[in-house]
């Protein structure tokens, strides 16, 4: 399923939610931004996301017409399936310096020479049509080397592992406008995912800098309206990660695993 985040006669954000089984694996989101016919796809997932992405994607543009792959980190639901990707089309990959050497590592030998994009921590903005997709440092927030990207036209903040649900299915096609209740799952994946509240607060800081309309994080749903700045002030006092580990957590452990 496919859902137009944004659309105009120029420019164009998509969502692509249920691409993955949920019995399979955890659910994860894509994202395509299409500005002047040309396009860079966001986290693109694992194998079994890819052949329904790239057919997906045809109504808006064909694989071999992407210029980048911008991944946010390596984990395998974000760019598993890179060795497909770099085969269909002419595409660089984008990721953080961290992992630019790891990378290569989903491909066979040689695919990805001279296509790979290595991000400094300080983030950058990358030209793509007629604007600049913003790259935005979230370093710690799962992964050590971890990048956001903000759509300055669709004013869209594509946030990765941060403002994650645990929805699946339709659920996860449906914006959510307020956090009270929060949403399944989030509350426990932000404790044991973002690693601490400093970390959180440096974020918190920079994000309110800009001019946000919708945040879309690659697992769950989109959040939008009153839910934003909700999200942002809970996370900014948010304990977490290393804020709530205590011995209790480091044991050696006693129970045989059963298998």
């Amino acid at each position: 399923m496919s859902i137009e985040l944004y659309k105009d006669a120029n420019h164009a954000c998509i969502l692509f939610t249920d691409l993955v089984p949920d019995e399979e694996a955890v659910q994860a989101n894509q994202f395509l931004i299409v500005d002047h016919g040309e396009g860079v796809i966001l986290d693109p997932g694992g194998n079994m996301t890819y052949n329904e992405l790239s057919l997906t994607m045809r109504k808006y543009i064909a694989p071999n017409n992407l210029d980048y792959i911008v991944a946010s980190h390596a984990d395998p639901d974000i760019i598993a399936s890179l060795d497909r990707w770099m085969t269909a089309s002419q595409a660089k990959l984008v990721i953080s310096s961290l992992w630019a050497r790891f990378a290569p590592h989903f491909c066979k030998l040689g695919k990805t020479d001279n296509r790979v994009v290595a991000v400094p921590d300080a983030g950058g903005r990358l030209r793509y049509g007629q604007t600049s997709l913003w790259l935005l440092p979230a370093h710690f927030m799962h992964s050590e080397g971890n990048f956001q990207f903000y759509d300055p036209v669709s004013k869209i903040l594509f946030s990765g592992d941060l403002g994650v649900s645990l929805l699946s299915g339709v659920e996860a096609g449906h914006v959510i406008t307020n956090l009270q209740p929060f949403p399944h799952g989030m509350e426990a994946f932000h404790r044991r995912y973002m690693v601490s509240n400093k970390i959180l607060k440096l974020w918190v800081n920079m994000v309110r800098q800009l001019d946000i309309v919708m945040i879309a994080p690659q697992h769950g749903a989109p959040i939008a309206g009153a839910a934003i700045g909700q999200l942002l002030d809970w996370l900014d006092g948010l304990a977490c990660g290393i804020d709530i580990m205590g011995p209790g957590q480091y044991q050696l452990p006693q129970g045989d695993l059963r298998v």
